[in-house]
């Protein structure tokens, strides 16, 4: 494992270096996580909500028509208001 140092300025920031940028594909103004245990710091790059949740959702086996997507969406709304006692 390397080990590298930096210094932290008087607003309690510090530069990641040149390598681990590179390592970890961070660019500026990329957003980072930071764990703190005890005497030890851990940090890595931050995952976007959309990479956290792609695949969430399996794809559909076969492309929808926008006519087809707006019945099933009527439908489920439909549904919803049925369970909530709501009249439309």
């Amino acid at each position: 494992m390397k080990e590298f140092e930096s210094s932290v300025s008087p607003k309690g920031q510090i530069t990641l270096p040149l390598e681990v940028r590179r390592r970890w594909g961070i660019k500026a103004k990329d957003r980072v996580t930071i764990q703190v245990d005890d005497q030890r710091v851990t940090i890595a790059p931050a995952r976007s909500a959309v990479a956290e949740s792609f695949g969430a959702i399996p794809p559909l086996g076969r492309r929808l028509s926008d006519q087809e997507m707006t019945e099933i969406a009527a439908e489920e709304h439909a549904q919803e208001a049925a369970r909530d006692g709501q009249t439309y």
